[in-house]
């Protein structure tokens, strides 16, 4: 549920700086709440758990109500957006690898379920705001869903507590992704050669 609420937040704040009317951030807030938990669902082939849980709905619309009036006092909304999203991404990267263990599947499916559960509800959001989505920036973003993930798998064949791995994958997501946002890394990206040109099709 921290998950959703810090993702719901992360939407708000993004429909704040588009100046969008209440109806707007409670759509993006859901969006960007639940998103990923539904593509997890459904890929997982589990109900979709705010069909039987609608209290996740009306968490988000809450909190998109409580950053409708709120928002304006933040003076600095991006960089509060970023650190919401990066924190919602590492609940959701060690929530969706889980599940997937839980259900069966193996090691990998595993860290790519964790991926999307983290990162398709923020595409979903920037693509309806009109954004480049963080995914396909240069940003560690994706990758730090998957590190998080892929940790939170190699701790769990360690003997040791559910909530140990759990932390350590929630950390390790959450530490990468604040380098990221601190020191501006960033995964190296195409050029093409000098002078080269690339005609219509």
């Amino acid at each position: 549920m921290a998950g959703v609420a810090v993702f719901a937040a992360s939407g708000a704040l993004v429909a704040s700086r588009k100046e969008m009317d209440l109806v707007g951030f409670g759509l993006i807030a859901t969006v960007t709440g639940v998103g990923g938990g539904t593509l997890r669902d459904l890929l997982l082939d589990r109900p979709v758990f705010w069909l039987d849980q609608p209290v996740y709905l009306l968490l988000c619309v809450t909190v998109a109500s409580v950053l409708f009036f709120i928002a304006p006092r933040l003076e600095r909304r991006y960089p509060v957006l970023l650190w919401a999203d990066a924190v919602g991404l590492s609940v959701f990267a060690v929530l969706g690898a889980a599940l997937a263990l839980k259900a069966g599947f193996g090691l990998v499916t595993a860290v790519v379920m964790g991926v999307m559960t983290a990162t398709f509800g923020g595409l979903i959001r920037d693509v309806l705001c009109n954004e480049i989505p963080l995914i396909l920036r240069r940003e560690i973003y994706a990758t730090a869903a998957a590190f998080g993930a892929a940790s939170y798998v190699g701790l769990s064949l360690l003997p040791m507590p559910t909530w140990v791995a759990e932390a350590g994958g929630l950390v390790a997501c959450l530490v990468l992704r604040s380098l990221g946002l601190s020191l501006g890394l960033s995964l190296p990206t195409y050029r093409p050669r000098a002078g080269r040109h690339y005609p219509l099709e």
